[in-house]
């Protein structure tokens, strides 16, 4: 990245948000390349906190435009931010200096590598993650960067292996991915989503097919066979400009990225994909977790033969689809197997009073369809109860029917308030009872509770749960404190039982 006005290298980079996940994300590549990096945000506590000390980053958590001076030579970011609402930003403004959106400057830092971008409805997040662990087992000299918090990554969004290649999460909201530069894409999926942005399916699969003719001629598509919506994408645009290279994935994919088979054994996932030698295990529950790393593993394939391609003289690299000795393979497949999955994707808090306790991310009607399923297949003999907050006025509404159908996987179910969002205008009759009213003439039971506030919900639950429960946060609201306050009053009652 450079310095439009004086064609020069930045040395010097202002992020106003920078604990927004992305933002510290990308402050924190920035800081590695040697590049001079400070910040600002709100006086709210966040986990990037600790992060932006260990990394010696200064910050202030206000914002005073008396810290924007001609010194600096790009300010980023946050969506959340404009000059007309924020001091510092005017200020960069008013002097001149280049202004980005963290999505533009995300855009602007992949183009200094081969990059791949990760998207979809659903998955991205874990679907980068496992790349990243991939990328590291197998020597791959990758830059990472997740939508989330990923243990495996040092309860980080980021992952720094070398400077040669990017591997990023783009987000299909308000197109915000076009700003990027891909050489490959991972595509997992495409259905109606972002209602408050997206009027229907055609609007947003469109979306989708603009952000993959960004792809230049030898571009690579590796998209889900077993998803609709991707393969209309990918079939679409590979019509449109045969010098893509469509890669399927998938059970029902053709060639080495097939899902050949999947079942559930001591809580692991274990299957086997086609291109790869042996069985494959993962600790995170669902057949769509096989998916996300069958596209995994077909970028690393692509990658490596291109690594191989470059060092002919690297004998740790050997020829062929998946071209890696059996003793990196063996790597490779231990690091999945290790794998924790990233934060607020079947996250387990840990186990208490015989009550395992988890938190999850799943926010549309596929999402928590496949995420209890694939929980139920892991724990058969626990009872599931679950805690729902829906997440945007707009998207409940259109998908009022089918958020009713997949919460039936769960065996009590309490539903809450849905949790609204700053960006929508909904002035439609649609609320977190109407939600609970819809589900509950689908159950044939009296097992669901509609308990408006998740703090509420606390003492019912103390009373609910049993050892043997499994008990999941669900959604993209936030009443995922709910789990870590039942942990903690669970624990201290076995700690009063010892």
């Amino acid at each position: 990245m450079v310095n439009e006005a004086s064609k020069q290298p930045l040395s010097t980079v202002y992020f106003i948000g920078i604990k927004g996940t992305g933002v510290c994300a990308l402050a924190e590549l920035m800081h590695n390349a040697g590049i001079k990096v400070s910040g600002s945000d709100i006086d709210e506590v966040f986990y990037t906190d600790t992060i932006l000390k260990e990394l010696n980053i200064p910050y202030y958590n206000n914002f005073d435009p008396s810290r924007i001076t001609c010194g600096i030579d790009m300010v980023i970011h946050s969506a959340a931010y404009s000059a007309d609402t924020n001091c510092e930003l005017a200020q960069a403004q008013k002097l001149n200096i280049p202004v980005l959106k963290y999505t533009d400057a995300l855009g602007e830092w992949s183009a200094r590598f081969e990059s791949c971008g990760v998207c979809g409805v659903h998955g991205k997040t874990t679907t980068t993650a496992i790349a990243g662990i991939l990328c590291r087992a197998a020597g791959i000299p990758a830059q990472i960067l997740t939508g989330s918090a990923v243990a495996d990554f040092g309860s980080r969004s980021t992952l720094n292996l070398g400077d040669k290649y990017f591997i990023a999460e783009t987000c299909e909201y308000r197109k915000h991915f076009l700003s990027f530069r891909p050489k490959y894409i991972i595509l997992t999926s495409v259905e109606s989503d972002h209602q408050d942005f997206f009027p229907d399916y055609n609007s947003i699969r469109d979306a989708f097919m603009e952000y993959c003719r960004l792809l230049p001629a030898g571009g690579k598509l590796i998209y889900c066979a077993d998803d609709r919506g991707a393969c209309e994408v990918a079939h679409n645009v590979g019509k449109e400009d045969r010098r893509i290279e469509l890669i399927p994935y998938g059970f029902s994919a053709s060639g080495d990225w097939k899902v050949l088979s999947y079942k559930t054994e001591n809580e692991r996932s274990v299957f086997t994909v086609a291109g790869i030698p042996g069985v494959i295990k993962l600790r995170i529950p669902g057949r769509h977790e096989a998916l996300n790393t069958a596209a995994a593993l077909a970028l690393l394939s692509f990658l490596a033969q291109k690594e191989a391609h470059d060092s002919a003289a690297n004998g740790k690299i050997e020829d062929g689809i998946f071209p890696f000795s059996e003793e990196k393979i063996q790597s490779i497949k231990t690091g999945l197997e290790n794998f924790k999955s990233s934060k607020r994707r079947s996250e387990i808090l840990g186990e208490a009073h015989g009550i395992i306790f988890m938190d999850d991310y799943a926010h549309h009607p596929t999402a928590i369809k496949t995420t209890l399923e694939g929980i139920k297949s892991f724990y058969p003999d626990r009872r599931l109860i679950v805690s729902f907050m829906s997440h945007t006025y707009t998207r409940t509404s259109a998908l009022l029917e089918d958020f009713a159908q997949s919460l039936n996987g769960a065996d009590i179910l309490i539903l809450h308030k849905i949790y609204a969002s700053a960006r929508e205008n909904y002035k439609g009759g649609v609320n977190g009872r109407t939600l609970f009213e819809k589900t509950a003439a689908m159950r044939e039971d009296s097992s669901i509770f509609y308990i408006d506030e998740y703090d509420d919900a606390v003492k019912p639950l103390c009373e609910i749960l049993k050892p043997g429960d499994i008990f999941v946060t669900l959604g993209a609201g936030n009443n995922w404190p709910l789990g870590e306050k039942l942990f903690n009053h669970f624990k201290s009652i076995d700690g009063e039982q010892s």
